[in-house]
C-alpha cells in the first residue's frame, strides 16, 4: 500500500482532520487544532478465546496531553481493519459535530466516551446476497 493512501479516504473526513500516522498495524488522525489523536492499533488477541478464532483485534484510542503529561484513554475494541476504519470515523464526526473548540482534550474525551461502538458493523463487500 502507498504511504499516502490511508485508510479514510480525505472526502468522508469531517473539516479539519486529517492522518498523522499510517502502516500495516495502525493509523491516527487529528484535528488541525486539536492536542487529540485518534488511533487504531492492530494488537495481538493473546487472551482472547480460542473458539473466537482471533488473532488480532484493533484497539480505538484516544491520545492527548494534559500539561506535561501524555496519556492513552480505549475507546473500544472491534474485531476487524474495516471496524476500526468506521469507528474512528464515528469519532471523529462525533467530536466535529459536539466539540465546539477541539482545543479541550478533557471535552473532547467526554464526547468518545459517549460513542457506541456496539451500531458500528463492517459493511459486507460481496457481489452476493
Amino acid at each position: 500500500m502507498p504511504p499516502d493512501h490511508h485508510p479514510i479516504p480525505w472526502e468522508q473526513l469531517p473539516p479539519e482532520w486529517g492522518p498523522t500516522e499510517h502502516d500495516d498495524g495502525c493509523f491516527a488522525y487529528r484535528h488541525r487544532r486539536s492536542p487529540t489523536v485518534l488511533v487504531a492499533d492492530r494488537t495481538p488477541a493473546a487472551n482472547s478465546h480460542p473458539g473466537f478464532g482471533l488473532c488480532c483485534y484493533w484497539e480505538l484510542r484516544c491520545r492527548y496531553s494534559l500539561g506535561d503529561r501524555s496519556l492513552s484513554e480505549a475507546i473500544a475494541r472491534v474485531s476487524t481493519r474495516s471496524a476500526a476504519v468506521e469507528g474512528l470515523l464515528e469519532c471523529m464526526h462525533r467530536v466535529h459535530d459536539s466539540v465546539e473548540q477541539p482545543t479541550d482534550p478533557i471535552e473532547v474525551v467526554n464526547v468518545l466516551r459517549e460513542v457506541s461502538m456496539s451500531d458500528i458493523v463492517p459493511e459486507r463487500r460481496s457481489g452476493s446476497k
